[in-house]
């Protein structure tokens, strides 16, 4: 082995350690444990396929997946949808633009647990700020627009909604992403666009839109798979998985409360499998759409 190759095998081998006991070694003990029913105590029981067959037929667990996908399916598209508009508005340098860009970021540094923490006393129902906002205008305590107040926390459909909310503003990543990957366009492009009369909106939905494409669908693919993971911590510190009957209730924190608090490490290994299934096939569909829009994007642009 040449000396360039043994300087870079001791690069990467820490990368690769860690990936090993960090990712592989775990994912292999969870495989196997999905077929075990096991609580930490005494030894694991091979049960084969009992794990799943529970699962089928559990209602915290089939409420937890529609949950999930609900979630994902709205909330992805708001968050990529909102880091592409700022990123449109705020790439130009520029000192206010720098301090939105900051203000916008800010967020997502927040550790989750204080982010959720403040959440909870925004959406308080009696003194939280936001209700008390909407609340601005209106009479007999009802919105401005003669709507009845939202229960954040007590109202299912309106729990689940603020914990949509609660992700919009942790697009820090996707943002800084998008900033730089705007500003790599080059200009030349937007010069010729502007000859032929391309302007505002035309301006952005023939040119930058198609040229972010690749950007987009990557982080559309990462926020996806992260999306099974960001509910957690929101629903466990504001809403607590309810109100009843699991309204909030989503596949990480049922894995969560499977494993940790009924000691069902078995049943939550099962879990686990179904919800990377899930996050592989959501990944693939949104894989295959885009390698599609990609062999025509001229056509995808009119």
């Amino acid at each position: 082995m040449r000396a360039k190759d043994r300087q870079a095998a001791w690069m990467l081998a820490p990368y690769l350690l860690g990936l090993v006991a960090l990712v592989l070694a775990p994912a292999a003990a969870s495989l196997g444990m999905a077929f075990t029913e096991y609580d930490l105590i005494g030894p694991a029981h091979w049960v084969g396929w009992a794990n799943f067959a529970e699962l089928a037929t559990s209602v915290p667990f089939r409420a937890a997946l529609v949950n999930s996908l609900v979630f994902a399916a709205i909330a992805v598209p708001l968050r990529v949808a909102a880091a592409v508009g700022l990123a449109l508005l705020l790439h130009r340098r520029a000192p206010a633009a720098t301090t939105a860009t900051t203000v916008a970021t800010l967020p997502t540094a927040v550790p989750e647990i204080a982010y959720g923490l403040l959440w909870l006393w925004l959406f308080n129902p009696l003194y939280g700020p936001v209700n008390q906002l909407l609340r601005w205008g209106g009479e007999d305590g009802r919105t401005a627009f003669d709507t009845a107040i939202p229960a954040w926390l007590t109202s299912p459909d309106d729990a689940r909604a603020a914990i949509i909310i609660m992700s919009l503003f942790t697009i820090g990543e996707m943002l800084v992403v998008l900033l730089a990957a705007r500003r790599a366009l080059p200009r030349e492009v937007y010069e010729l666009a502007s000859l032929e009369g391309a302007t505002g909106w035309t301006l952005a939905r023939r040119v930058t839109l198609p040229m972010l494409a690749p950007v987009i669908g990557l982080l559309l693919l990462r926020d996806t798979i992260l999306s099974f993971q960001f509910s957690f911590v929101p629903a466990l510190v504001v809403t607590e998985g309810g109100p009843p009957p699991y309204s909030t209730t989503y596949l990480s924190l049922y894995i969560y409360r499977n494993a940790f608090e009924y000691l069902r490490y078995g049943h939550a290994a099962a879990a686990t499998l179904v919800m990377l299934a899930l996050t592989a096939a959501a990944v693939y569909l949104q894989w295959r759409i885009f390698r599609r829009y990609q062999r025509n994007p001229l056509h995808n642009g009119r």
